[in-house]
């Protein structure tokens, strides 16, 4: 009883928790013990990464949209970080490169995966100034990146949450660790200053 109450307490501290959601999904057949210590562990792991870290690289991440729209690029910025270090960084690439794959996010598996000889990305976190789209998501699935960290949401074409939770199906064999929101007004209002110069 006791725990199940404390249980309820937690899910309204964190009403939006992708966490909760991911581990309820996954462990709906459990008891509530099972499901609360599972919980609990979630929590603890977030607890792990430093808010103020996840702020820096972000803002990292940020300089790299601004870059891409000064490119007359659509201003997505990412960086994967390994150890505390950026191991790769890139913008959105998809005109210079005339390639429509050329996402911020895939740009930066691409040379990450170069400098460690190897696609699986584990120990790894991606911060991107905007919610993936669905390939990029499939990206990070394959490229197994254990944590993404994201600024704005993409109401249009999100796949954490907005339009998809390609992320987060129960059937995947890999669910990485989803934090958003971390400077999310200045990643947006990047986008919409780019898409308001062009109307």
């Amino acid at each position: 009883m006791g725990c199940s109450l404390f249980l309820q307490f937690l899910i309204v501290k964190q009403p939006d928790s992708l966490v909760f959601q991911s581990f309820s999904m996954r462990l709906a057949g459990y008891e509530p013990r099972v499901r609360f210590f599972a919980f609990l562990f979630a929590c603890y792991s977030q607890a792990e990464h430093s808010v103020e870290d996840d702020i820096q690289f972000m803002q990292a991440a940020l300089e790299e949209a601004r870059a891409a729209a000064e490119a007359g690029e659509v201003p997505i910025g990412a960086v994967l970080v390994l150890d505390g270090k950026i191991l790769a960084r890139s913008n959105n690439r998809t005109i210079r490169d005339t390639d429509p794959t050329a996402h911020a996010e895939i740009v930066a598996l691409r040379e990450a995966s170069k400098l460690i000889g190897n696609y699986r990305l584990s120990a790894t976190t991606l911060y991107v100034t905007i919610e993936p789209c669905i390939m990029c998501a499939g990206a990070i699935i394959q490229a197994r990146v254990p944590r993404i960290v994201y600024g704005a949401d993409d109401p249009k074409g999100g796949a954490v949450r907005s339009c998809f939770e390609a992320l987060s199906h129960p059937r995947l064999n890999h669910q990485p660790e989803v934090t958003p929101g971390i400077l999310a007004e200045e990643a947006a209002s990047i986008l919409q200053s780019f898409f308001a110069a062009r109307r």
